[in-house]
């Protein structure tokens, strides 16, 4: 579903002749031919799915904001500019982030459904909100306050 949005948006992207969005569509798919390419080696033949698109469209988002802040840091404006228009095209992509608020409650209430203690049991939390929330939470913002909470 994700590689035919992609594959469209491509082609969009070609016949509007927008080059930050057709570069920026091509690296996206570079990184998921190259995830293909890795998992192929482990036997799944088929290639990633869409949950494991979503966390390399996440990875693809965090590079670029660290990149901002060099950027900025240096004094480089436009290419920070450049960075802030590769997030947008990659966010089109993404489901619609949880709010704050949601994620708190999520959190909460997966403590509570595990009857997790202690944060020895934190990787536990963590995947179920992967699993539930695939995309829709910035999950190392929410490993941080699933930290807190357990402590």
């Amino acid at each position: 579903m994700l590689r035919q949005q992609i594959s469209e948006a491509l082609k969009s992207a070609m016949k509007e002749k927008n080059s930050r969005a057709l570069s920026t569509l091509r690296l996206i798919l570079a990184a998921i031919k190259d995830r293909d390419i890795s998992v192929r080696a482990k036997g799944n033949q088929n290639g990633v799915n869409d949950s494991e698109l979503l966390s390399i469209f996440q990875s693809m988002i965090k590079q670029r904001r660290e990149s901002i802040n060099l950027y900025e840091k240096g004094g480089r404006n436009e290419l920070a500019k450049q960075e802030l228009e590769e997030i947008s095209i990659i966010e089109e992509f993404l489901p619609v982030q949880l709010t704050e608020e949601e994620e708190s409650i999520a959190i909460n209430d997966i403590i509570q459904e595990t009857g997790t203690k202690s944060i020895k049991e934190m990787g536990r939390i963590m995947n179920v909100l992967k699993d539930k929330f695939p995309g829709r939470m910035d999950f190392a913002r929410t490993s941080r306050i699933v930290r807190e909470r357990l402590e």
